[in-house]
């Protein structure tokens, strides 16, 4: 995933699908999947929302200086890209 210029590196899909996996198993109802670029470790990390709003909270990957930027947003269980 994520194998073009606009992204800072690719992320396996194994560990995509077991993001995914584990966001549905946690007993907090999440509905999203953020897939947020940290700056600093240059590593992809995930992060569950209950709601789509929570979403505009982080700042989109190449519009910020900050640490950690939103790559993209999933939904849980559709797998469907919304970000």
């Amino acid at each position: 995933m994520f194998d073009s210029p606009e992204y800072p590196q690719s992320l396996s899909e194994d560990l995509f699908e077991q993001w995914l996996e584990i966001g549905r198993e946690k007993p907090i109802p999440y509905a999203y999947l953020l897939v947020i670029w940290d700056e600093i470790e240059n590593t992809y990390v995930p992060i569950y929302v209950e709601e789509r709003s929570q979403i505009h909270s982080y700042s989109r990957y190449g519009t910020s200086p900050e640490r950690q930027l939103l790559v993209a947003a999933y939904d849980l269980f559709s797998e469907s890209r919304v970000l």
